[in-house]
């Protein structure tokens, strides 16, 4: 196994403790547009648009889907 080293996270500015001259992706301000950039390993990705549903919103997904674990990533 691999040891992994964890990214940077410091909520009181926009740099890395021990390298000051990295950007913090995790930080707010992380570029102009206000998004920070997000690495994830995964079996499968589909891109759709959330559909209106009553008072909240709705993507529909493969059946084969039914019963797993998925993590959705707003990108605009």
């Amino acid at each position: 196994m691999v040891a992994r080293k964890k990214p940077c996270k410091n909520p009181t500015n926009n740099t890395c403790e021990d390298h000051p001259e990295r950007v913090n992706p995790y930080h707010p301000n992380a570029d102009d547009e206000g998004r920070a950039k997000i690495e994830i390993f995964g079996k499968a990705m589909v891109e759709k648009r959330v559909k209106a549903c009553a008072n909240s919103g709705r993507v529909y997904l493969p059946p084969g889907w039914v019963g797993r674990r998925v993590k959705i990533i707003r990108i605009d």
